[in-house]
Formats: structure tokens, C-alpha cells, sequence
């Protein structure tokens, strides 16, 4: 998949949230990272009510995850939203980019050049910049 100039690359899982931007050209693409975004991401998954009262639980984990990437997906609206964001490609694993997806405002689903579905969070930015020219 090629990368075009400009091009911020939201990289999410369902703790971690890294933002990159191509600094580069589409033919020679240079990841290099912004800022930490700051993510609040309580309750926005709508997942409330699927867990037990244990707080240690699988489903407490799950709803943290699922959370985070609704936090994240909302943060992503309101960037393209002040036009901080013109272009993105999101990469997540597949658990997060589902519920990113049930969240994205139509101004980012048209900024989107595209979606990878991979875990890449524990990744230095020249393996992702890999995985995403091998897509």
C-alpha cells in the first residue's frame, strides 16, 4: 500500500494509541511520530452492562479495550474535525478496528485512505512503515 506525503497513520490497540505522519514522499515515505495523543475513553464503547461484578474479570478487560478504542476513534473524529487530520490510515488488530469502525464520524470515514488490520503497537516505526508497503 503506498503511503501519501502527509498522511497521519493511527496506530491502536485496545490500550495503546501512537500517532505518525509521513514526513516523507508517497515514493519515499519517512514515519515519524507526533505527539502522545491524549485518549478519554470511559464508557464511549457503549459495551456497558457486558461484564459481571468482578472488577478482575475478562469481561472489565474487554470493556477497558473496547473503551479505549471507541476514546480512540473519537479523538481521530475531532482531529479531522479541526483539520488537524487531512488524510489517515488506521492500523489496528482486528477487535479494535471493529469498534473503531462503529465509531468513526463520516468526516474521518472520508479522510480514510484505508484500514490495516494487524497488530503493530510494540512496533518500531520503520517495521510499520514495512507492514504497510507490503499491504
Amino acid at each position: 500500500m503506498q503511503l501519501p506525503a502527509n498522511t497521519h497513520v493511527a496506530v491502536a490497540d485496545g490500550e495503546r494509541f501512537i500517532l505518525f505522519r509521513n514526513c516523507g514522499t508517497t515514493a519515499d515515505p519517512v514515519l515519524e511520530a507526533e505527539d502522545k495523543p491524549e485518549v478519554e475513553g470511559l464508557g464511549e464503547s457503549g459495551a456497558a452492562g457486558h461484564h459481571d461484578t468482578d472488577a478482575k474479570s475478562d469481561a472489565w478487560r474487554t470493556q477497558d479495550k473496547l473503551d479505549h478504542a471507541a476514546g480512540v476513534a473519537g479523538w481521530l473524529n475531532r482531529a479531522v474535525d479541526q483539520h488537524r487530520i487531512a488524510s489517515l490510515l488506521v492500523v489496528a488488530d482486528p477487535d479494535t478496528l471493529g469498534e473503531m469502525r462503529r465509531h468513526y464520524a463520516k468526516s474521518t470515514e472520508a479522510a480514510l485512505i484505508g484500514e490495516l488490520d494487524k497488530q503493530l503497537t510494540g512496533m518500531p516505526g520503520t517495521d510499520i512503515l514495512k507492514a504497510i508497503e507490503a499491504a
